[in-house]
């Protein structure tokens, strides 16, 4: 390992920002509808199980509400000016409860393919009280840049090293796992954590134009992650 583990990559881009992807969905691009439900559709699903939906009625409205944002003029009302776009997402969806709840019927909405097992296995492994859909947001954008951190340490050494993102065992116990010296790990350590905000901020990058509001989303992400 030592020597041959390395972390980099490209810097975070603000272009294409989330901004443009939602312009383009505004026009018509169903590949870019497509990158807004992969962003969102989980934390919209757990918001919804943590707010005491089942599996299946959550699955439904999932379904149903991206299916309305895939089948119309969805996006019409939303803009830079007017805020966030995950508020507007919240608010969109509030609405379409509303009115799905007085429309609900048998009829199934096909189109889409969501990963709902694997969502309870992670909603399973989330820690009371993380029922917000901000909270949910947060959560995502963690787990996605941890994903990535995993496929360039490796699975093995990205295990050993997690508990130092946060604090950890001492640096002795994880030298001896690893077969490195003390210094190497601590420099190993040192090297992961940058890696880990940059992949954050890669994560969120599409969504801000600008480092101000790239450090706005940073902070509102570790206020929602502290619940």
């Amino acid at each position: 390992m030592g020597s041959e583990t390395k972390l980099g990559g490209d810097r975070r881009a603000f272009e294409p920002t989330l901004w443009t992807v939602v312009l383009r969905a505004k026009e018509g691009s169903r590949d870019a509808l497509g990158s807004l439900i992969s962003l969102y559709w989980k934390p919209v699903y757990f918001f919804l199980r943590h707010r005491g939906l089942d599996i299946d009625a959550s699955k439904e409205t999932t379904q149903g509400f991206f299916a309305h944002l895939l089948e119309r003029d969805f996006l019409k009302s939303v803009g830079r000016e007017k805020g966030k776009f995950r508020s507007f997402l919240l608010k969109a969806l509030e609405n379409y409860r509303i009115d799905d709840a007085r429309k609900r019927s048998a009829r199934k909405r096909g189109g889409l393919t969501l990963d709902f097992d694997g969502a309870e296995k992670d909603l399973a492994a989330q820690a009371p009280g993380a029922d917000s859909f901000d909270r949910q947001w947060a959560l995502a954008v963690v787990f996605r840049a941890m994903d990535a951190l995993r496929d360039e340490l490796g699975a093995a050494t990205f295990e050993t090293l997690k508990p130092h993102l946060a604090g950890g065992p001492s640096y002795q116990d994880t030298a001896a796992k690893l077969g490195i010296s003390v210094t190497a790990v601590t420099n190993l350590i040192h090297r992961t954590r940058k890696r880990y905000r940059e992949l954050v901020e890669r994560e969120l990058a599409p969504s801000v134009t600008d480092e101000a509001s790239l450090q706005e989303e940073l902070a509102d992400l570790f206020i929602f992650l502290k619940g």
